[in-house]
């Protein structure tokens, strides 16, 4: 195999920090590369020194002569003044991107819902992530760097990616480096690991399951070579323990080893745990959800005065987002709620809660329930940002139990990754995963016994998700899931609950059988659904929905010209499966068998010419549609 980059002895210092220490890798053709670690040892800086966006302070980073890399950072360089088009396309003309079934299914598979001359500046976070993510990989790349590409998807839109990358190139060509906290997406996509800790980097052969397999074994050995060297400390201790004169009269460098044995024992990795917290006891009902529709005003009624919003409080909307939702949830229940972005996880909880009244139906909410809430914004720290962590840890009981052992709510904030120095910081100073770890702690130390989280795994490294994952493992109360992380929602809950069209059905086969339901569903608009890209181009804020537009279409033609452009798309999927087998059986024909080979490759002349003629056609009834 071909290297495509690499980099030899390279360091990098930071003011406050060494973050690399003769560091040597490289990138083969056909690599595809899950880059792990804490946060803050340097995962994103090591893209960045490959990328060349970054100069390491010694050693030198090399690529190969013409080599095209693309970088997808955590932040997007996106300007807001553009539309979605310029950004993603640039000044292309239409023809030429319009007619790629690559980009076609690029744009259709990440931005369907995205109005495609709305200004940037106007999108939510994760129709910008998204939008960045189409315009990063409608380009031809040798080597893509992804950093934290599934931030800000749903779980359809993840699963889409993985597809994509995984078939992006053919067995053997192009190179994939990728920065994320998704296991799920690192097993599915990945074939080697890159683990960054500690100034260095070191390799894995396979997946995310497969480098955890490998690690155990790298620390069950280390932790034989600690206990052997325990050993000999305590051995060689107790000889240096035989009576004061016997000590006089011990040779120097014993004593000397022997405190050497001790003083560079190293701390451990992953030492951190946190053992089940008490809860306040639940009674038989907890909370039952009955045929519950629910919705939010329409924002033309909600400019009316105050008082006819009185006279009618609960008018629906035009469309509500739940409804005749019935959830039955139960004492010591572990249910994930999985759905699309915006298709109602927020309000349900919202409606579990109390804090949304149903349109119709009722929420019955036991008198014992203490609720814990962990949100996905971290609104519950928006007071305490000026506070120290020990200020706010002041206000809480003093000693907790845990495991038959009292424990202070320091001590436990410890385990969890902090440092004695870190609790005198301001809350406003911490990062993003510390805010969260503190959080869920703050959460947790309320003794709260249903306990609610949405997307607790943002912001954490692979390591303290294992962590909170042990932690919600031995939870006793009740727990409810949002996540669009799939590891962490068939890891710690066992019941999935899908929200699809505003409707909430049970899916006892999981994420897997979600995905399904939400496909057939044909789910669009928001909704992560895959539509035709005509009908994409045909949801342009300008494009009018009247019978009669300026092009005189009737709605009946519009269907017409739609269902053919669907089937259209259909018949070019069909016709590029048809080459590709036919391009399989050339490479069986005996290379001696001229004739053999010449009637073989008609066949996939033919083959092509038809598939240019569908899009051709395609092309034709897109543009109809368009105009």
């Amino acid at each position: 195999m071909a290297i495509l980059l690499g980099c030899d002895s390279i360091s990098l210092d930071f003011p406050t920090k060494r973050v690399f220490t003769n560091v040597t890798l490289g990138v083969n053709e056909g690599d595809r590369i899950g880059i792990v670690g804490r946060n803050g040892d340097g995962k994103s800086t090591l893209i960045n020194l490959l990328a060349g966006i970054l100069e390491p302070d010694d050693g030198r980073v090399t690529h190969r002569r013409n080599l095209s890399v693309g970088l997808l950072g955590q932040r997007d360089d996106l300007d807001d003044s553009d539309t979605v088009r310029h950004a993603v396309v640039g000044s292309a003309p239409e023809y030429e991107w319009a007619s790629s079934p690559r980009v076609r299914e690029i744009l259709s598979g990440l931005i369907p819902d995205v109005p495609w001359e709305g200004a940037v500046g106007t999108l939510s976070g994760g129709q910008r992530r998204r939008v960045d993510l189409a315009r990063l990989l409608i380009g031809t790349y040798d080597v893509l760097m992804l950093d934290e590409p599934t931030n800000h998807l749903d779980m359809r839109t993840i699963n889409w990616l993985a597809h994509h990358l995984k078939t992006r190139w053919q067995a053997g060509a192009g190179a994939l480096l990728m920065v994320t906290h998704d296991r799920w997406f690192l097993d599915e996509v990945c074939t080697s690991m890159w683990e960054v800790h500690d100034g260095s980097v070191d390799p894995f052969e396979g997946g995310y399951s497969a480098y955890i397999l490998q690690r155990v074994e790298r620390d069950r050995r280390a932790q034989v070579e600690e206990e052997r060297r325990r050993n000999m400390a305590r051995k060689e201790l107790a000889w240096l323990s035989r009576g004061a004169q016997a000590r006089s009269t011990k040779p120097k460098f014993r004593v000397e080893a022997a405190r050497e044995l001790i003083a560079d024992v190293p701390p451990l990795r992953n030492e951190l745990e946190l053992k089940r917290l008490a809860v306040a006891r639940l009674g038989k009902q907890v909370i039952d959800v009955l045929d519950v529709t629910a919705g939010y005003p329409d924002p033309l009624k909600e400019r009316n005065g105050s008082e006819h919003r009185q006279e009618v409080p609960n008018e629906r909307a035009d469309k509500p987002v739940l409804e005749n939702v019935t959830w039955l949830i139960g004492a010591g229940d572990r249910f994930g709620l999985l759905g699309e972005n915006g298709a109602g996880k927020s309000t349900l909880i919202d409606i579990i809660q109390g804090k949304l009244k149903p349109l119709s139906g009722r929420v019955k909410i036991g008198q014992t329930v203490r609720f814990g809430v962990l949100s996905q914004q971290l609104d519950e720290l928006q007071p305490l940002l000026n506070d120290t962590i020990r200020e706010v840890l002041s206000r809480y009981k003093r000693s907790y139990i845990i495991d038959g052992k009292e424990t202070s709510p320091e001590k436990l904030l410890e385990r969890l990754g902090f440092t004695q120095e870190q609790l005198w910081s301001r809350i406003g100073d911490l990062s993003g995963g510390q805010r969260r770890r503190l959080q869920l702690m703050l959460t947790l130390l309320k003794e709260p016994n249903v306990l609610i989280l949405d997307e607790p795994g943002n912001d954490l490294d692979t390591d303290m998700l294992a962590i909170v994952e042990d932690l919600l493992d031995g939870w006793p109360g009740t727990l409810i899931l949002v996540t669009h992380d799939r590891y962490l929602m068939e890891r710690v809950t066992d019941q999935q609950f899908a929200l699809i069209d505003g409707h909430l059905r049970h899916v006892p086969g999981g994420v897997d059988e979600y995905l399904r339901l939400a496909s057939s569903a044909g789910l669009s608009d928001g909704q992560g659904g895959s539509p035709t890209f005509a009908r994409t181009i045909a949801s342009k804020p300008d494009a009018k929905s009247d019978d009669t537009e300026s092009t005189g279409l009737s709605n009946a033609e519009r269907q017409r010209l739609r269902k053919e452009a669907a089937s259209l798309e259909r018949r070019m999927d069909t016709q590029r499966k048809r080459i590709d087998e036919l391009e399989a059986q050339m490479a069986a024909v005996d290379p001696t068998d001229y004739l053999a080979l010449e009637t073989q490759q008609r066949k996939i002349d033919e083959a092509r010419a038809a598939i240019d003629d569908l899009e051709t056609a395609w092309l034709e009834v897109s543009e109809q549609l368009e105009s």
